[in-house]
């Protein structure tokens, strides 16, 4: 009968700890990237009264299993179910991650790495990414030889929006087209008159904004000809970068040429010089703009559009039969203008002008010219200085900012960590786990999200993955257990109690 009753408290325990832990699971049921447990029983020792003997042949006698009585049950294992995924939930936030697949982001908490599933991050104060309660988020840096790629290695903290990051490096103009139609009867762009204004802008290499004037008229030579020439060139305030505005004591304007040199070139050789020069001005600069084509000596910065006037086509940039320093002509068709400034210091790159955009169609008289900065595939237009405007993370953990000159910068990627057995992890709390010697070990580098089919999903949490129905169902069968335990306990007191009257 002790037997019996010390069996019946073994069972209290196991159950109640079962209970435990079911109660775990439930309080947290909508705890992001929990992972629920199972408690596992098993019999422990058994006392045995008879052992078993085989049959004797010599007596006749049949053999005779062994007689064991068991002393209780006891907790074999808890284990939690990280391989089943839980539900997800949709926040739209750019910070939260969920992992799709049975690998783990990387977390550092006190100079230790430690594993999680919950991807409910955020940025601290330093910019550095970070979960909650403060363990900074761990993955690859930006390769220093090529800043489109990440270099896979020893996992560090994603300090995404660090002051460096917060911004992008402006990037000079380095190529520009032009598009439109040009109608040979439009009377504003007839040989004799005013002209057909047109502009161009670009950047230099610290952010600044310019914009470079040209007036275009016909030939008197040729209806499908045009002559082309540089008017002025104007800063973002829209002040000629030639001229320098001085105001002495008395308040008094004056102005004087810049030192700033400028020169063009419509050669078909990629790898002709342009020659600059600084602009001939005739008499004194009385205005804070200077226009070019109104001086002589400024033939150079002037050059001709030529179309074919079979089919309205762009031709060249040079007359046909008409010969360039480089020995080209015009029947080898120059499509692009060569546009160079110089400056001490100098922030400007030469910048080619794509002319062949253009066409002389029939149009009801008027013409229209629109410049885009960058060639017709969108390389080279430039960029100014930007300020960040957003943050995104892609399927393989990807970081990348956005900034308001339209750039797209790569900050850094998410790496994750696989386990042999990761239901050998320990939890140590804040929904983080820890490796042991069964679950395998981290090699400090991890891997990309995607190795072995797996993908991240942003603006998305995974829940918990704690069954409810289940739990609940678990809970009857503990209490059920508890319950006929404890009758043990009681039924035993009972029998007890008959032997001790027994003297009665």
């Amino acid at each position: 009968m002790m037997r019996s009753m010390y069996s019946g408290v073994a069972g209290l325990k196991t159950h109640q700890t079962r209970m435990d832990v079911i109660g775990n699971n439930i309080a947290n049921v909508n705890t992001v990237g929990f992972k629920a447990s199972s408690v596992t029983f098993s019999d422990v020792f058994y006392q045995t009264t008879q052992a078993a003997s085989g049959p004797n042949e010599m007596t006749g006698s049949a053999g005779i299993n062994a007689k064991q009585i068991g002393l209780g049950s006891n907790v074999a294992a808890i284990s939690k179910n990280i391989t089943e995924t839980g539900g997800s939930q949709t926040t739209n936030n750019p910070f939260d991650v969920m992992i799709n697949g049975n690998t783990f982001f990387i977390v550092n908490n006190g100079g230790t790495n430690y594993f999680t599933k919950s991807g409910a991050f955020t940025v601290d104060a330093n910019g550095t990414l970070c979960t909650a309660t403060g363990a900074t988020v761990m993955g690859w840096q930006v390769d220093p030889d090529d800043e489109t790629k990440t270099k896979s290695d020893t996992v560090s903290a994603l300090k995404i929006m660090s002051p460096e990051n917060l911004y992008a490096q402006p990037v000079a103009t380095t190529a520009s087209y032009l598009s439109g139609n040009i109608d040979k009867k439009d009377t504003q762009i007839a040989a004799g008159s005013s002209g057909k204004a047109f502009q161009i802008g670009f950047y230099d290499s610290l952010g600044y904004a310019y914009t470079a004037k040209f007036v275009m008229t016909q030939t008197a030579e040729s209806t499908d000809a045009y002559t082309v020439k540089l008017k002025d060139i104007v800063d973002q305030n829209n002040k000629s970068v030639f001229v320098d505005q001085t105001v002495d004591d008395a308040g008094e304007i004056t102005y004087q040429q810049s030192g700033w040199q400028v020169g063009i070139s419509a050669s078909a050789d990629a790898s002709a010089e342009v020659s600059v020069a600084q602009p001939a001005v005739d008499g004194e600069i009385k205005e804070k703009n200077l226009d070019l084509t109104a001086g002589s000596g400024n033939e150079a910065l002037s050059f001709n559009v030529c179309f074919d006037g079979n089919n309205g086509y762009f031709k060249s940039l040079m007359n046909a039969g008409e010969t360039d320093a480089s020995g080209l002509t015009g029947d080898q068709v120059a499509k692009k203008l060569k546009l160079k400034l110089e400056n001490t210091p100098n922030p400007f790159k030469e910048i080619e002008i794509d002319f062949s955009q253009l066409t002389m169609f029939a149009s009801s008289g008027s013409s229209s010219i629109e410049s885009t900065m960058g060639d017709v595939n969108g390389l080279g237009k430039g960029k100014k200085a930007g300020n960040m405007s957003g943050v995104s993370i892609d399927d393989s953990g990807r970081i990348y900012g956005s900034y308001d000159n339209g750039d797209l910068k790569l900050l850094g990627q998410i790496a994750v960590a696989k386990f042999a057995n990761a239901a050998g992890l320990e939890a140590v709390g804040n929904s983080m786990f820890k490796e042991t010697q069964n679950s395998g070990r981290f090699d400090g580098i991890g891997q990309d999200p995607k190795t072995g089919g797996g993908s991240l999903s942003t603006g998305v949490l995974e829940m918990s993955n704690v069954d409810l129905s289940a739990q609940f169902t678990d809970m009857i069968t503990t209490q059920r257990g508890f319950q006929a335990n404890s009758r043990i306990i009681t039924t035993s007191d009972t029998l007890l109690e008959e032997l001790i009257n027994l003297k009665r």
